[in-house]
């Protein structure tokens, strides 16, 4: 029986999946994050924790490396060739012997959600990201770097701009939102500047739980039909439609339809069909291409066996 271990490494955990020949997933453990962008050690931290996560998944099945036919790691924060060349030698250095290759996270989720091998994922969960593949086999990553590509759509993006119209409405008096309203109750805050201003310091910070209530109150106000929140998703719609379409100008996809995989929370896990149709819509509308949208229904980390065994 031949090994595989699939590795999809994120800001705030990575997991890591060991394989057989069949697509069956026999284990899994999860670590840390190992974006290195987010660590005090950069690039030798998070192979470290990468490491650390290859000889845990081992340890648990009674594995050695030298069983493992090949790795395929997709990391968050691998966004240029010298950052995989950098990854690449840390990991040798560890003792990473056997055959593995390392892309971008975002190039994963592709390859776990398409039925065919070419098409488009674009990602939104704490950040954002669109990368496709294309059907002479050429990658291509969309944003991906924050503010720098002009991301949106992220929760923390989001949470944002749910205080941003908070402010709007309380201190400069443009328009009211339900949002206000939703805020005030939850936070138990004054419905007024000092309220508002209370809420500067865990808005910085950007803890789970402010940016989680902060999604829960955008996402019900959006569905309620609340102005200022349409005016968030219709932001979110078409710079996310501007991702996907910019694949559309630069790569080549064969057939009459082209297969875009949602992924993350914002499109798959909290309530967003108001805003995803809305991407949906100016998608076609920018492109005039015909779309299969596939919100995807398997772990991300699918993508990494699906891609070794296609190779």
């Amino acid at each position: 029986m031949s090994f595989y271990i699939g590795i999809d490494g994120g800001g705030t955990k990575t997991q890591y999946a060991l394989f057989n020949e069949k697509k069956e997933m026999l284990s899994t453990v999860k670590t840390t994050g190992s974006n290195h962008e987010n660590l005090e050690g950069a690039i030798p931290e998070a192979a470290g924790i990468i490491m650390g996560g290859i000889n845990e998944l081992l340890n648990e099945n009674k594995l050695a490396l030298s069983d493992i036919t090949h790795i395929l790691m997709a990391l968050a924060g691998i966004d240029h060739q010298y950052q995989c060349d950098e990854m690449t030698e840390e990991l040798k250095k560890l003792g990473l012997s056997v055959p593995f290759s390392i892309y971008n996270d975002g190039f994963i989720v592709v390859k776990a959600g398409l039925t065919g091998k070419a098409g488009i994922g674009y990602n939104c969960g704490t950040g954002t990201c669109c990368n496709s593949v294309g059907s002479d086999g050429r990658l291509l990553q969309v944003g991906g770097f924050g503010e720098l590509s002009g991301d949106v759509g992220g929760g923390h993006w989001i949470a944002r701009q749910t205080f941003g119209k908070l402010y709007d409405d309380i201190c400069l008096k443009i328009k009211h939102t339900v949002m206000t309203d939703k805020i005030v109750e939850k936070f138990g805050i004054t419905p007024d500047r000092d309220g508002v201003l209370s809420l500067i310091a865990p808005m910085e910070e950007e803890g789970d739980d402010i940016v989680r209530d902060m999604l829960d109150i955008f996402f019900e106000a959006l569905n309620a039909g609340d102005e200022a929140a349409t005016e968030i998703a219709d932001v979110m719609a078409e710079r996310g439609a501007q991702f996907i379409c910019a694949h559309i100008r630069n790569q080549v996809f064969d057939g009459d339809t082209i297969q875009v995989v949602l992924s993350g929370s914002m499109h798959c896990k909290l309530p967003s069909e108001v805003y995803v149709n809305k991407l949906i819509k100016r998608t076609e509308e920018i492109s005039g291409k015909k779309f299969q949208f596939i919100k995807l229904q398997v772990a991300p980390v699918m993508g990494c066996i699906n891609w070794m065994l296609e190779d």
